[in-house]
């Protein structure tokens, strides 16, 4: 099933598989992501979450639903890598401006 996400979206989840300064300009420069109970402010602090995150695990991230309630956009997503709990699905629920993201919170 291929799913039409907008075009922010699709360029996160591109991005999520490349490096991470291309992931970090997915947001906006003062964005938020909040996610396993920490929020990271700011696109350098996005950029420095996603680093660690590549270092630790290897993972894909499989679109699977795409919703939009309340202004944001929540893609479900399956998850699976080398980290405890895999696969799990998750929600990334996200807030755009233009083709930018400001906001993301990933929960189970």
């Amino acid at each position: 099933m291929t799913l039409t996400l907008p075009t922010s979206i699709k360029s996160y989840f591109k991005a999520d598989a490349s490096n991470s300064e291309v992931f970090a300009y997915c947001f906006t420069e003062d964005a938020s992501v909040k996610d396993e109970g920490r929020t990271y402010n700011g696109r350098e602090a996005i950029r420095r979450w996603k680093e660690e995150a590549s270092a630790k695990y290897t993972y894909t991230c499989e679109p699977l639903e795409y919703d939009q309630q309340a202004g944001k956009e929540i893609v479900t997503c399956q998850l699976t890598g080398n980290f405890p709990g895999s696969p799990v699905a998750l929600r990334y629920i996200f807030e755009q401006e233009g083709n930018q993201i400001t906001s993301l919170e990933i929960v189970p």
